[in-house]
């Protein structure tokens, strides 16, 4: 199939990816009354005395905001809003029919900061959450905050957290496996960018100790003379315990993990065979990876994570995100903890058994329909140690 080709016709053929539908009759001067004027000033006036009323007497408690500047879209880089759009759609898709969540994609003309801050603030009354997409570094980390500060409702940048949650759900299953502690392995990030950075932050707290981060220009490290600024010169600090230098081969001899969110081909066959016994790779650039699966393993790699549909061990935020959201929903929790993070990321992982756990069986399939209650369940569960729970 030439999914190019065939994805353009589809799009043609249905013209958008979503509608609108009702839940509530209109076909009688008595519905009408009920669901519009003059009966619908109840729950106006019921809400205005207490805005929470809003989650029980709207669909607010199960809306999302899917949130594109359209700067940095599914490898295609910025291409702009409208031209976001048909991921955004994709997006809101996945939402409903993997997590029973209503979403709805606000794609927003400008890179200014605080301009899109201001913009997404002032709509928050309307959703139970913020999903942030395809925003680029070092922008996403700046809006993230600053949108968390001035919400009352979570706000979640998927590129970041959600691929952290389910890297950190692999690399569970994979130190499993292997017969490996988070406290003692060795990992190196290759692309420190939106994702590599939560994962990075992700990892350290889930007691992962020594990890180096590689980015075109080498080892990051304090002091580095070229390309070290903003979140990087940060990340400098708190990683590169043994103060390496070099590049990612320096970096991967004697390491048990890499994790790639970079560029294709990066990593090589004899770069594999000088890490630590039973490495571990995690090759996600998309769609061509770090190195080829088959070559990591011919080179003596235990276990093989991609970002592709068509190699076992999936890394795929569709795993996180619908379960994730619907949690928080169903939690009414003000924002996403790193206790919520690590829960969602833990209960992912529990869905292989040990008896069912090998080399190409480390996390579930994107279509195994446990995934969303499990995550739902921990989330929530986890909002509500956190104290972060309003229900």
């Amino acid at each position: 199939m030439n999914y190019a080709e065939e994805s353009l016709e589809l799009h043609r053929r249905v013209r958008g990816k979503l509608e609108v539908t009702t839940r509530v009759p209109t076909d009688s001067r008595e519905a009408l009354s009920l669901a519009y004027t003059p009966g619908v000033a109840a729950p106006c006036l019921a809400i205005q005395k207490d805005p929470a009323q809003s989650y029980e007497l709207t669909r607010r408690w199960n809306t999302v905001a899917v949130v594109t500047d359209g700067t940095a879209v599914l490898g295609l880089g910025d291409i702009g809003p409208e031209a976001g759009m048909p991921v955004m759609e994709g997006k809101c898709v996945l939402f409903k029919n993997f997590g029973g969540v209503d979403a709805i994609p606000l794609c927003i003309r400008s890179k200014d900061v605080d301009e899109i801050v201001r913009t997404v603030s002032l709509l928050a009354g309307s959703f139970g959450g913020i999903n942030l997409e395809d925003i680029s570094a070092p922008r996403c980390f700046e809006i993230e905050q600053k949108l968390q500060a001035a919400c009352d409702i979570p706000v979640f940048h998927d590129d970041q957290h959600g691929t952290a949650i389910v890297v950190s759900a692999a690399l569970i299953n994979a130190l499993q496996l292997t017969g490996k502690k988070m406290e003692e392995i060795r990992v190196v990030q290759n692309g420190p960018g939106a994702a590599g950075t939560a994962i990075i932050k992700m990892l350290q707290s889930m007691g992962v100790q020594d990890i180096v981060a590689v980015d075109e220009h080498g080892v990051l490290y304090p002091g580095r003379p070229a390309g070290l600024a903003g979140h990087k010169a940060a990340l400098a600090e708190v990683t590169n315990p043994r103060r390496l230098t070099g590049g990612l081969a320096e970096a991967v001899e004697g390491a048990d993990v890499f994790i790639g969110t970079s560029v294709p081909g990066c990593l090589t066959a004899d770069m594999v065979r000088t890490m630590n016994r039973d490495a571990i790779v995690f090759a996600c650039a998309n769609p061509t990876p770090e190195i080829d699966p088959a070559l990591a393993k011919e080179a003596g790699a235990a276990v093989v994570c991609t970002g592709r549909s068509d190699y076992p061990n999936q890394v795929n935020n569709v795993l996180v995100f619908p379960g994730l959201f619907r949690g928080v929903l169903d939690a009414r929790a003000s924002r996403v903890t790193e206790g919520m993070k690590i829960a969602a990321a833990h209960a992912i992982a529990d869905l292989i058994p040990a008896s069912e756990l090998h080399s190409e069986n480390i996390l579930p399939l994107a279509f195994d329909s446990r995934v969303r209650d499990a995550v739902a369940s921990a989330v929530a569960q986890a909002a509500r140690a956190d104290g972060v729970a309003r229900v």
